[in-house]
């Protein structure tokens, strides 16, 4: 137990730091990738207290590098004052050489989007998880929640049996 908060001890092996769930909404995500981010130690501070807005955030990729762009990392009150913090600086995915020519051919060739789905905790390193995904259209996204109240709806009649 932990005396101040009165937790238990944290694990952070697998832990989820934000979703974005507007991406699931908007797009059909084709397949997912995992990438390491570029952080400063602030960053991480605030991350490990989930001071992260992560819904409007997307991934560019230029000069055979990826992006992390709009992701808002809000620094802690007792950051250090000598370290000037920007929320919204633009943070370096790292992915191999042959993930990043894959990816950039996807979106180049066949009209892909690259998009961030999740930050999560991996082994001590935070992860963000990138889909390559298609956009969808007002019907989709009508069907996909007409689709989403039915599945409720069974599980609600199912459970009352």
């Amino acid at each position: 137990m932990n005396k101040k908060t009165g937790k238990g001890k944290k694990s952070d092996g697998g832990k989820t730091i934000a979703r974005n769930k507007r991406a699931r909404f908007d797009y059909h995500i084709e397949e997912r990738i995992e990438a390491g981010l570029s952080l400063e130690g602030w960053e991480v501070k605030s991350l490990r207290e989930s001071r992260v807005q992560f819904a409007d955030s997307y991934v560019l990729l230029k000069d055979n590098e990826a992006f992390l762009f709009g992701c808002r990392i809000d620094p802690l009150p007792t950051a250090s004052k000598h370290v000037t913090p920007d929320p919204l600086r633009t943070r370096r995915l790292l992915l191999h050489r042959r993930e990043i020519d894959r990816i950039t051919g996807l979106v180049e060739r066949k009209g892909f989007t690259v998009v961030p789905t999740a930050m999560y905790w991996s082994h001590g390193k935070v992860k963000v998880e990138i889909g390559t995904a298609r956009g969808k259209k007002a019907h989709d996204k009508r069907s996909d929640e007409k689709d989403r109240d039915w599945s409720r709806q069974k599980a609600r009649i199912m459970k009352r049996g």
